[in-house]
């Protein structure tokens, strides 16, 4: 079975250039970067046993530590003040960056509870997909019996694709699983 970056530079380079007239394979859209995110609300930002096991989670499923990102400025609406901690966020490349996407696709995905498919119109004409998880338990690496507190993260994968078209491409063709059109069932 080949690994997700054989299959990229054996299946999808080969795929990509045929479909779009790509001369060479280093004009062939992939992926830069992988950044895996969690906010706290206000309620949860003094909360220091919260922090600690969004930290561990965050550790746990994608290998590396997370950093803690602050507000930028106070919003009073949603009792945020400057410097305040508003969330993690785990910026993966290179293999990590392969390795997660792969356990994405083939594992954590087919877990979330009523998938039916990412939507195809959530990638737009954006270069990057982003995918909300109401629930972190979709992870392998994470054990329900031992979860105190469920909380949602965000995983948003960067290409360099110049436009959706072969963004959306790129993502179907490493195996990402979209919803088919509606109008193509009819």
């Amino acid at each position: 079975m080949l690994t997700f970056k054989e299959k990229y530079k054996k299946e999808v380079v080969p795929k990509m250039m045929e479909l779009f007239g790509f001369k060479n394979q280093l004009a062939v859209p992939k992926i830069i970067k992988v950044k895996v995110n969690v906010g706290i609300n206000a309620q949860n930002s003094n909360d220091e046993k919260y922090k600690e096991t969004i930290v561990n989670t965050l550790t746990r499923i994608t290998g590396q530590k997370p950093v803690f990102t602050k507000a930028k400025k106070s919003i009073s609406a949603f009792k945020i003040r400057e410097g305040m901690t508003v969330g993690l966020i785990v910026t993966l490349r290179g293999q990590r960056m392969y390795d997660f996407v792969d356990k994405l696709v083939n594992v954590s995905l087919p877990r979330v509870r009523d998938f039916r498919g990412l939507e195809p119109k959530s990638l737009g004409n954006s270069k990057s997909l982003t995918i909300g998880f109401k629930e972190h338990v979709v992870f392998p690496e994470i054990q329900s019996d031992e979860v105190e507190r469920i909380h949602g993260l965000e995983v948003t994968i960067v290409t360099n694709a110049e436009n959706g078209k072969e963004a959306f491409q790129l993502f179907s063709l490493l195996g990402f699983p979209f919803k088919e059109n509606e109008q193509k069932k009819k």
